[in-house]
């Protein structure tokens, strides 16, 4: 499905959290946003995801919006905030399977994604003595439980070893061949350049800086450590 950010901002009084936006991206694509804290990423991601109103501009989904038909579009997403709430007597499976009831789900894709991320061993234990990596890997597990045309991810490698860093990339590479539409953010250029099609580098509220990344490689690297030095 095709996602259009036209116009986007959003601000606080008089204090501009992101400045106007636009990009479109693909169904099969993914798009990552990049940049240091105070970026913009997650304040655009949140917009995206219906969580919070834009001051100017609007999100289309297959010019689907938020206004025009709420559960419509929310029904085409997937998100995964950069932050994590739950009841922490509750188990890793109890979690998900909250999560597939509102997204009428049945109980085989909770085991399915359990066993995505790595969590079927897990599957019993409380939330509150899972590690932050487990947590994260959790968060992310929810998002993706519905199959959603489009998803959205905010910091999803944070917390994650080197493993499950290589597992994620090739996760987003398999959901990137099933069609699904995705954005995320992330501070780790490895992973920006490893997955994403296209690098939107933000400071500052602002896109600065567009890489259309075509030819996956160490350039693309060094391109974005320059920028974030700037």
């Amino acid at each position: 499905m095709r996602l259009t950010i036209d116009q986007v901002s959003k601000k606080y009084k008089e204090k501009a959290a992101l400045h106007p936006c636009n990009f479109e991206a693909e169904s099969g694509s993914c798009t990552v946003l990049c940049g240091g804290n105070g970026a913009g990423k997650s304040t655009l991601l949140s917009i995206i995801a219906g969580v919070l109103a834009p001051s100017t501009g609007s999100v289309m989904i297959e010019g689907i919006t938020v206004k025009g038909n709420r559960k419509k579009y929310l029904d085409c997403l997937g998100y995964m905030p950069d932050d994590f709430h739950a009841q922490e007597a509750i188990t890793a499976k109890e979690f998900l399977s909250f999560y597939a009831s509102l997204r009428k789900q049945g109980s085989e894709n909770v085991e399915e994604v359990l066993e995505m991320i790595g969590l079927k061993e897990k599957a019993s234990i409380p939330v509150k003595m899972l590690s932050k990596g487990m947590r994260q890997r959790l968060l992310f597990g929810q998002a993706i439980l519905a199959k959603p045309p489009v998803l959205l991810l905010d910091e999803p490698t944070n917390g994650l070893d080197p493993y499950w860093v290589s597992k994620f990339v090739e996760v987003i590479e398999k959901l990137k061949k099933e069609g699904i539409t995705i954005v995320f953010s992330t501070h780790m250029m490895d992973v920006a350049a490893e997955t994403g099609d296209r690098i939107l580098f933000m400071k500052q509220g602002r896109i600065m800086s567009e890489i259309l990344n075509e030819v996956k490689s160490e350039k693309t690297i060094l391109t974005l450590l320059k920028l974030h030095r700037e």
